[in-house]
């Protein structure tokens, strides 16, 4: 058994929850991930980096059903045990296209996540920020505890000192936060509200809060790297080191019309730019997408310039690839890998389980194989893309029964059955079922 039982309930609970749904857990992935053992030492390498003020960027290269998104979660957990924020961007032709780098940075101040706050962690961060500032000020004992007016003189005078880089180039990120800090101290909550609103980048800010911290208009492209350097020097001052943002399913450019392709390929490949010349102190970036996203023609190679910059050999052995190379390749799933998953899966619900001794006898290792080979045959044998769909069978329509119903044996009374309906667009192509389900018996 894999130590499950030392997993609290809340945590065991909320991984097998999501597995239920058939989506991937926001945390707990370390519980019973398979495969990813061999980059841990370079990906904590990289978040030491990243820790002490530097900058990492790697490119997640996979097949679909291959694990990027679960890669990604369980790098971002990975990254909140060492105290930094992380967000995950879904890139998308109509809600997060990559050209408008204003709309990436709202949504990644939207999903922003620490170890202690959920997304939005936005205001929580910048009121720890200010908080840190004033104990500073207090630390330093040039200003009384209880003169007020003091006491915000000297934290404004540290907060332009702080941002004196930001403020160069993005003057309105500064403003912004001292007039947010403004409406606070007056009680004016609409105003601060509206403000912090504006300081992720939202749209549609009442013109009366902006009149209030003298900034004017929304964020536009040039503007959202101004804003995401201001970020990372507001979390670096509250306590954390770095931001790990991830940029998810970024072959979606590939579906884009050409000129729209284009200013993605390149606000990338400027994005990459400023992380080198050092613009980005305490940045993780991440990209996840698929061999024929950096490969293809309609991908990465359209632009030169940031082909060059993802180039990685992979005409070796997968064995042999490094982790500490531009692009990781991720190499999905084989029949033993995904029994293996299932094993961990199963140990994992034993251990909330009301009857774990039934579960453990018939929910054995062989029936776990004999399931995963079931699951692959009904997705044409492709195993790549059958470890969601496995996992929610696993624990929604086995585990569940053997653990509720004293008389059910999976082996007896449980025969595969797979709707086109639970399947999502890749899982369907591979299935390639005309109509009807799937029915499958188990040896």
């Amino acid at each position: 058994m894999t130590g499950a039982t030392e997993v609290s309930a809340a945590r065991r609970r909320e991984v097998v929850d999501a597995l239920r749904r058939g989506t991937v857990p926001q945390s707990g992935l370390d519980l019973f991930a398979v495969g990813l053992d061999h980059f841990s030492g370079a990906l904590n390498d990289d978040i030491a980096t990243v820790a002490r003020g530097g900058s990492a960027f790697h490119a997640i290269r996979g097949e679909y059903g291959s694990g990027k998104t679960f890669f990604a979660r369980w790098l971002a957990e990975r990254a909140k045990r060492a105290g930094l924020a992380t967000t995950e961007v879904q890139i998308s032709e109509t809600e997060t296209p990559l050209h408008r780098l204003e709309t990436v940075y709202r949504r990644l101040t939207e999903r922003l996540t620490t170890a202690t706050h959920q997304p939005s962690a936005l205001r929580a961060v910048i009121d720890s920020w200010f908080y840190t500032l004033e104990e500073e000020v207090l630390d330093a004992g040039e200003v009384e505890d209880d003169d007020e007016k003091a006491l915000g003189t000297a934290v404004d005078a540290l907060m332009e000192q702080r941002l004196a880089e930001v403020a160069r180039t993005t003057p309105a990120f500064a403003a912004a936060l001292r007039g947010y800090r403004e409406a606070r101290a007056a009680g004016d909550a609409a105003t601060a509200e509206a403000l912090i609103a504006w300081l992720g980048g939202q749209k549609s800010v009442a013109s009366s809060a902006r009149r209030a911290a003298g900034v004017r208009g929304d964020l536009d492209h040039f503007g959202a790297l101004g804003f995401l350097q201001g970020l990372l020097t507001v979390l670096r001052d509250c306590g954390h080191p770095g931001l790990l943002v991830v940029l998810d399913e970024i072959e979606t450019l590939q579906r884009v019309r050409g000129d729209v392709r284009e200013k993605g390929l390149n606000a990338l490949r400027q994005l990459l730019d400023e992380i080198d010349t050092g613009r980005f102190p305490g940045l993780f970036l991440v990209i996840t997408g698929t061999p024929a996203f950096y490969d293809g023609q309609q991908g990465v190679q359209r632009l030169p310039p940031l082909a060059q910059r993802l180039a990685t050999d992979f005409t070796t052995d997968p064995r042999f690839d490094s982790p500490r190379a531009v692009q990781l390749r991720l190499a999905g799933f084989d029949l033993p890998r995904l029994g293996e998953l299932g094993r961990n899966v199963r140990d994992l619900y034993v251990g909330a389980a009301r009857n774990p001794e039934r579960i453990v006898a018939r929910v054995d290792d062989a029936y776990i194989g004999e399931l995963a080979a079931a699951v692959t045959g009904g997705l044409g044998g492709k195993v790549g893309v059958a470890p969601r769909l496995f996992l929610r069978k696993i624990v929604a329509d086995v585990l569940d029964r053997v653990d509720e119903f004293d008389e059910f044996d999976p082996r007896q009374h449980y025969a595969l059955t797979v709707s086109s309906a639970e399947l999502n667009e890749v899982e369907r192509n591979a299935a390639a079922s005309s109509a009807g389900d799937i029915e499958l018996e188990l040896p």
